[in-house]
């Protein structure tokens, strides 16, 4: 016997009570799992474009910090500067710790000297961030000293794990040039020459 066969049969033995209530739930079943289904995938929107939001505002912060470029000393920071650099490895190590992660590690890069300042840098990568995490730590860097700043922020998601990012980062400190030894010897070998000549 076929399956419309079995289904006939079936309509014919049942009553027209339960005829009603089987049209009732064939028309009830797929109405109810349209409905649900619709509420699931817009639970999901919803919670997507929470996440999105929180993203896109985080991304604008990123943005901001990264169009700064490097830091131009100014007047307030210039009479505060001494002419020893920042130790950058302690300072990102303390401000990836109140991020809420370990930095692995900076590589230093050439001092630059330039208009009477030196500018040191070490770049360091870190990886599996959350948005916050990357945003706090950027904040930290920027708002700890005055004399730091983030002079190149490069960005990428995590495909894996889409609500992380990786970043590469460089970061420079800025001190006043020291005066050079040679100048303050030759003055005094002048002034004594001066004396043996009186």
């Amino acid at each position: 016997m076929t399956i419309s066969e079995r289904a006939r049969d079936f309509w014919d033995r049942i009553s027209p009570r339960e005829r009603r209530l089987v049209v009732i739930a064939a028309i009830a079943a797929p109405i109810t799992i349209a409905i649900w289904l619709g509420l699931s995938i817009h639970d999901g929107l919803v919670t997507k474009e929470k996440v999105n939001e929180k993203t896109r505002k985080a991304l604008v912060v990123l943005a901001d910090l990264k169009a700064r470029g490097p830091m131009q000393p100014t007047d307030d920071v210039v009479s505060t500067m001494g002419t020893e650099p920042l130790s950058l490895d302690t300072y990102l190590t303390n401000a990836a710790q109140k991020a809420g992660f370990q930095l692995k590690g900076t590589t230093p890069r050439n001092a630059v000297t330039k208009n009477g300042f030196v500018t040191n840098s070490v770049s360091c990568q870190v990886t599996d961030l959350t948005i916050d995490q990357l945003t706090k730590f950027l904040q930290e860097i920027e708002t700890a000293s005055k004399v730091v700043a983030v002079t190149r922020l490069e960005l990428r998601r995590d495909f894996k794990a889409k609500e992380k990012l990786d970043a590469t980062l460089e970061v420079s400190t800025y001190s006043k040039e020291p005066p050079a030894k040679g100048d303050a010897g030759t003055g005094s070998a002048g002034s004594g020459d001066k004396k043996k000549g009186t």
